[in-house]
């Protein structure tokens, strides 16, 4: 009889399942590789156009950044919680529907509020549905696991996305245009006094592209595995 009631508490406790915590540190984890040692940029590089594109300001980027991580985390978590009920031969059109959807809810809350920077990003704002990052984690992560870390997924790759683009737009405008944030930083420091002038080059689109070639280099510099054996 003790060896009945054993096996049936046994039972019991393969059934009872522990909740995990929403912050545990999987969970984290999602948020923290993406920023790093797997960012969407420099590591998986995708992204790039926009990277490009947008990165000659600083607002605009941090307005972009914003932008995208409220995209790819709502839509992550739409798809994940949808994803028992979409067909297998429709999915790519479903997850363009709800991030176009997301983009243009975006669109007209930029256009609204922040017209002058909606102005700036002009087309790019739009360009956010092919965004490959968005497509990217919908296909590999959100049909695939539960809405939660799947909104966590998002978030961690928008933030990603987000911190290059702001590395770069930081350097861009404090060389190539002497402010950040419009703020006049090279010549409240006097530099121009002393000779220095504006960097041109630096607002050019090539520029951006080698600024994300550094980041790059430093990034596989810093850890061996990422480096291609031959």
């Amino acid at each position: 009889m003790l060896i009945t009631l054993r096996k049936t508490l046994n039972n019991m406790d393969t059934k009872i399942k522990v909740k995990e915590p929403l912050f545990s540190a999987k969970n984290m984890k999602l948020i923290t590789s993406p920023i790093g040692k797997n960012n969407p940029v420099i590591i998986q590089v995708l992204g790039i156009c926009s990277a490009l594109a947008v990165t000659v300001k600083l607002k605009p980027a941090l307005v972009m950044a914003l932008s995208v991580t409220i995209v790819v985390s709502v839509s992550n978590l739409i798809i994940s919680s949808m994803r028992s009920y979409i067909p297998e031969r429709i999915r790519i059109i479903v997850q363009l529907v709800v991030i176009a959807t997301l983009v243009i809810i975006v669109d007209q809350i930029l256009k609204a509020y922040a017209f002058d920077v909606s102005k700036q990003l002009s087309v790019f704002v739009g360009l956010i549905i092919t965004n490959c990052i968005i497509m990217g984690r919908l296909e590999a992560f959100a049909l695939y696991n539960k809405p939660w870390q799947s909104f966590l997924d998002g978030l961690g790759n928008g933030a990603g996305y987000g911190l290059i683009l702001i590395i770069v737009s930081f350097f861009r405008e404090l060389f190539g245009s002497g402010t950040i944030l419009g703020y006049p930083v090279i010549r409240k420091l006097g530099l121009y006094s002393i000779g220095y002038e504006n960097n041109g080059l630096m607002i050019l689109p090539p520029m951006a592209l080698i600024i994300l070639g550094l980041l790059i280099w430093l990034q596989r510099s810093r850890n061996k595995s990422l480096i291609e054996q031959k």
